[in-house]
Formats: C-alpha cells, structure tokens, sequence
C-alpha cells in the first residue's frame, strides 16, 4: 500500500463561488487550478456534483470536465463524482463515452449512490419520484457498465469505457467495490471517522475485476499557507461554510474577515473545531507531519486534495506548497 514518498496527489474541485463573486468567475478559476496544478505535477482532477448549491458551480459536471481536459493535456480529469440516482445510467454512459473518445485514456468515471442533494432537487433531476431509491445502486452500476461494452448499441459509449471508481463515505460502495474489483476513492474530508475501517473492508472484499488489486484513494481537506494561524485563518471560511449547510442556510465561501468576525455559539465553536480537526491545516512542516500520519494510517495509493479557501491566489498557494513537500511523488513516472 501507499506511503508518504510514494502517493500520487490528485486535485478535488468544487468551483467554489465565494462571497461576492460570480459563477462565471468560479469556473475560469478552476480553469486555471487545473492548468497551474498539471504543471505541478498533480496525477488527476476531479469535479464534484452538488446541485442548488450557492456555493457551488459545479453542477453540470460532465460539461465542465470537457472544458477541464480541453484546457490540459496530460493530467487525468473526471468525476468525483456522478450522483448515479440522479442520472439515468444509459445519459452517463453517452456522456463520458462521448468524453473517452475526445480525451483516449484521460478520463475517469467516479460514481457516488447519493443524490448529494435534497429530495425536491433531486426530483427535478430525475423528473421521477419513482428512480430516487439508493438501494438499486448495484444495478445502476452493472447497467451502466454494460453500455460501455463492444456489444452496446449506446454510441459512442460502446467501446469507450474510461476507468469506473466507486466513491463513498460508509462501508456500503467500500464493500460493493471490492466485491465488484473496482478501484475506490473515501471521502474522508466529510467522513473521517469511517476512513479506515471502510478502506480496511474495501480491502477485506476485494476480488478480481476491473483491477487485479485493489487500489483505494482518500479525499482530504488540506489548507496550508506560511504559518499555522495562517493556514487556520484561512480555513475557517469553508468551516463556516460547513456550519451554514449544517443548519440548511447554504450560501457563497465567506471572506476570512466573515468568518472571524462571526458570532459562534460555543456548540457552533465546539462543532468548526471538530470539522477543523479532521482536516490537514497547517505550515508546511505541519502539513507534512499531518499528511504522513495519515497516509500511513490509510494505507492509501492516492490522495485527492480538495482546498476550499476565498483567495484564487491563496489556493494556488496552498496546492504548490503541497506539491513541494513531496516532490518525489510528483515527478513523471
């Protein structure tokens, strides 16, 4: 399994819209995150999908990853990912088949089984009340799989198939992926808690499909600038970000000065601590410290790095530090 000085590092985006700013601005600086962070060395970037989120831009994701590999060349882009209930299996497979044939073997395929929004939301998605269930998500799954297949009458998913991951935050897709030999991706950046004995399971029922071995990677929330209250200073506004959708008030990133200058409760003191303390946040002596921990503990193959701050600059920031604190796994391989 993976270590420190052997890892890839990979990018998770959401286009966070930040208070007072525009989608169209979210979107030209994930544009930009991608190209910097290819440059640097990072193995792949994934989007996320959230829908009638203020916050976040998004939402139309496969649209946004053919802008996203059209604006790169050699870094992996894909999903991270597609809520499957969402969606019917046969539109996913024309759209990221469609996908693999513009971009051959750069794209990837993560699926997640909860609508990753409210019911109302998702109803509109899907038009239906009748396909919202995430107990059929197995067979959504092996649908979906079957459009790829060289027998498919689905163009042009047939014969396109990108690599097909697994994301979860409990042991249910951990267990599914193993048994199905999929490669596995752990959001442990909303889920801590569960991370190791869900990879610990993944790893338990694994047998031979897709991938020989098993091969897990964990999403983790990494904010590192020059000193330790910097970094905390920055990451406070996507704890308080966190705090307002706990509460069901989702809104823009708020601005540093928000975010200290917001009156907490102490249970909302108590809750910001606990999210903060489930994150890498930190100078680089200590996000290096934090991140082999991790790691080690994980025993993990990947690391997808989602850094959610206001500051465009102080994201770029954050990821370049990263990157120069391993620089071995972010050399060409």
């Amino acid at each position: 399994m993976g270590h420190g000085m052997s890892v890839s590092f990979s990018v998770l985006d959401l286009a966070p819209v930040v208070s007072g700013g525009t989608s169209a601005e979210a979107l030209r600086n994930t544009l930009d995150l991608a190209r910097r962070t290819e440059r640097l060395g990072y193995h792949r970037y994934w989007l996320a999908e959230h829908h009638a989120m203020p916050g976040i831009a998004s939402s139309a994701t496969a649209v946004l990853i053919g802008q996203v590999a059209a604006a790169t060349s050699t870094m992996r882009i894909g999903s991270g990912g597609v809520m499957l209930p969402n969606h019917a299996p046969m539109v996913v497979a024309e759209q990221f088949g469609t996908l693999e044939a513009l971009y051959p073997g750069r794209i990837d395929l993560g699926l997640g089984r909860a609508p990753g929004t409210d019911q109302a939301t998702a109803r509109a998605l899907r038009r239906s009340p009748d396909a919202l269930s995430v107990d059929d998500f197995p067979e959504q799954v092996i649908e979906l799989r079957d459009y790829f297949g060289a027998d498919s009458k689905v163009t042009p998913a047939a014969g396109n198939e990108p690599p097909i991951w697994l994301l979860g935050s409990s042991g249910y897709s951990a267990r599914l992926a193993g048994l199905l030999g999929m490669p596995f991706a752990f959001a442990h950046h909303f889920s801590a808690a569960n991370t190791e004995p869900a990879l610990r399971l993944y790893r338990e029922s694994f047998r031979p499909g897709a991938l020989d071995e098993p091969y897990s990677m964990i999403g983790v929330s990494v904010t590192a600038a020059e000193s330790d209250e910097r970094a905390r200073e920055l990451a406070m506004p996507q704890a308080l970000s966190f705090l307002r959708l706990r509460q069901g008030h989702p809104g823009p990133l708020p601005t540093p000065e928000e975010a200290a200058a917001y009156p907490y409760t102490p249970l909302e003191r108590q809750m910001i601590d606990s999210r903060l303390a489930e994150q890498v946040v930190g100078a680089p002596e200590t996000v290096r410290k934090e991140m082999d921990a991790l790691i080690e503990r994980a025993a993990v193959d990947e690391v997808m790095v989602m850094t959610q701050v206001f500051d465009h600059a102080d994201r770029l920031r954050s990821y370049e530090i990263l990157a120069g604190l391993y620089r071995t796994s972010f050399e060409p391989r």
